[in-house]
């Protein structure tokens, strides 16, 4: 029957002519037309899926840390399990040397990293950078990690993590991102290295929130402030 019929059969039939002509046509086309539309749909739904346990992925104050196990940049093995063996805390940095946050604590007569690690490292207190960058992204190189570390006298070790795993396992978002975990494994501080974000406030006005909570680790009391809200640059981790 061609087109013209089909129409008509429709019309005796009580069938509206724009309705005829709709299911004609989608008569002559194979049955496979409708599939893209509802991989396209799968595929969203899939990728909001995704997105949403991205989201939900993380650590928070109380939990177990994630073990990791890298390689720093200077060709040593940095394994937190091994760590928390040997020490009472361990803090993780989450570093980049190309963002201005992680920067200002490194340049121009600030040392804050640096000063951190030379006050704590003889009472028990390893500190360990990752980054979490993958490659090609803004300060992943490892050219410009190890000039970075040599120009800013880095004495702790600075780890690459290019698959983002550990940066994920975490849930770390910005650059300094910072975490403090007990010989326990768990996580008694995450956020901000301060609350000095802008560089703005006045020495005295200056609160570091890591080494409070250190501090108070340090004295087994609890950590006062446990939480605060990260700044810095967002981490450019590898497409997954």
């Amino acid at each position: 029957m061609n087109m013209k019929n089909l129409i008509a059969a429709f019309c005796i039939a009580g069938i509206s002519l724009g309705s005829a002509a709709m299911i004609a046509e989608a008569a002559g086309k194979p049955p496979a037309a409708a599939a893209p539309a509802k991989e396209s749909k799968e595929a969203k739904k899939e990728a909001k899926k995704e997105a949403k346990a991205d989201k939900k992925a993380g650590v928070v104050v109380g939990d177990k840390a994630p073990s990791f196990s890298l390689t720093s940049y200077d060709g040593k093995d940095v394994k937190l399990d091994e760590l928390l063996k040997s020490n009472k805390a361990v803090v993780v940095q989450f570093f980049n040397p190309g963002c201005p946050y992680v920067k200002m604590h490194y340049e121009n007569g600030v040392n804050t990293f640096n000063d951190l690690q030379k006050q704590y490292a003889s009472k028990g207190v390893a500190l360990v950078g990752i980054n979490s960058g993958g490659a090609g992204n803004e300060g992943a190189g490892t050219e410009e990690n190890k000039k970075a570390i040599s120009s800013w006298r880095i004495e702790y070790p600075i780890c690459p993590d290019l698959s983002g795993e550990v940066g994920r396992s975490f849930g770390a978002k910005n650059t300094p991102a910072m975490y403090i975990i007990t010989a326990d494994g768990k996580i008694a501080y995450a956020g901000a290295i301060d609350n000095n974000q802008g560089r703005d406030k006045k020495e005295a006005e200056v609160k570091s929130y890591v080494k409070t909570a250190i501090d108070e680790i340090l004295a087994s009391k609890p950590v006062t402030t446990a939480t605060t809200a990260p700044y810095g640059c967002g981490i450019k981790y590898a497409k997954k």
